[in-house]
């Protein structure tokens, strides 16, 4: 007579049958971990199945979007998953959401605003003058009045620290800037078309980030150099420390700084009154509303000097296009002084029609 094998033992051999079969799609996922646990335990059912939910869960988890992925991928991947970022936050990475894998190469991210316009200013400055000895131009330059304004900017943090408790800051980020822009004479082909004004200007900032999720926001000290590359007569160039704040409320963004100029030799000052022209403080206001329709952002300075006071302002307007999330039909104005280095004592209103590119 056959022999038949013991209910228990039987019902044990087809509850493992069922159980391989549920896991066996999932391997994928976790294969080596699902054979650990059938080899821990050979005859327990109840711990080898909880063994498998245990690393099925780690395998799910790990295949969800982490806090150092990049942030468009995980938008893509579950938009669920995480919570919007303001844009200071995103701006300055207040929330620490990039890789920290010291062996990759860390990208670029937008510093200000990059763009491509042609401008129109309604007061050409075809003598350029500063007080410095030797450094005005003493015959009037043919340039047109229409020409190309681009500006490249942008930066790449170079080190961070989490948990600083210093003086109610939270976080500590330091990073690396760059800003050039560029006008352009580009119809001007009876003179080779030539670049008329470039400004270069590199920074050093370290941010402190104060975690709040409105208010106060973030704290910046920097370093900024920003010079045309010029020879005399029309070398212009400073070099200048700053303290800045940014304030953040919904959808609108503050970012308000004063600075001081670092002193020159008096024989080597290309532009020894540039402060009292481009100023000593500036104030940047942000409106963006929550469906990103547009972006409008007010930039304005002033020399703080109320007896003889000079200022400049700078309307930039965009809305996305067609063309995809990372190109915007953008208009400016501007009015007062400095609108460039080489124009830093010359007062001009300007108008400027074309591109900008990804600001966060």
């Amino acid at each position: 007579m056959k022999k038949f094998n013991h209910p228990a033992r039987l019902g044990g051999s087809l509850l493992l049958a069922l159980s391989c079969l549920e896991f066996a799609p999932m391997a994928h996922a976790g294969g080596e971990e699902f054979a650990l646990c059938a080899k821990k335990y050979p005859d327990n059912n109840a711990e080898r199945l909880k063994c498998y939910d245990n690393a099925q869960a780690a395998a799910t988890v790990s295949d969800l979007p982490q806090p150092e992925d990049d942030e468009e991928t995980a938008l893509a991947t579950g938009p669920a998953l995480i919570a919007e970022r303001s844009y200071l936050t995103r701006t300055w990475n207040l929330d620490d959401r990039t890789s920290h894998d010291e062996s990759k190469l860390g990208r670029l991210v937008p510093h200000r605003q990059s763009y491509l316009l042609v401008r129109k200013t309604f007061n050409a400055n075809n003598r350029p003058v500063s007080p410095a000895t030797g450094n005005s131009t003493l015959v009037p330059e043919d340039i047109d009045a229409l020409e190309t304004k681009f500006q490249l900017s942008f930066k790449k943090d170079i080190g961070s620290q989490k948990d600083i408790n210093f003086l109610n800051f939270k976080t500590l980020r330091v990073w690396a800037a760059y800003t050039q822009q560029s006008n352009w004479q580009m119809l001007n082909t009876r003179n080779s078309s030539p670049f008329r004004e470039t400004n270069y200007e590199p920074e050093l900032i370290a941010t402190f980030g104060t975690g709040d999720a409105s208010g106060l926001k973030l704290v910046n000290l920097g370093l900024v150099h920003q010079s045309n590359g010029k020879r005399f007569p029309e070398s212009r160039s400073w070099n200048r420390g700053y303290l800045q704040g940014g304030w953040e409320w919904d959808n609108i963004s503050v970012m308000a700084r004063g600075w001081w100029r670092i002193p020159e030799n008096t024989l080597k000052d290309d532009n020894p009154d540039i402060a009292d022209y481009i100023g000593r403080a500036d104030l940047v206001a942000r409106w963006e509303p929550a469906d990103k329709s547009q972006a409008l952002t007010v930039l304005l300075r002033n020399n703080l000097r109320w007896a003889k006071t000079r200022s400049f302002a700078q309307i930039d307007w965009s809305t996305p296009i067609a063309l995809g999330n990372a190109v915007r039909v953008h208009a400016q104005l501007t009015s007062g002084f400095g609108e460039s280095l080489i124009d830093y004592n010359h007062r001009q209103n300007t108008f400027g029609l074309g591109f900008s590119f990804r600001e966060w």
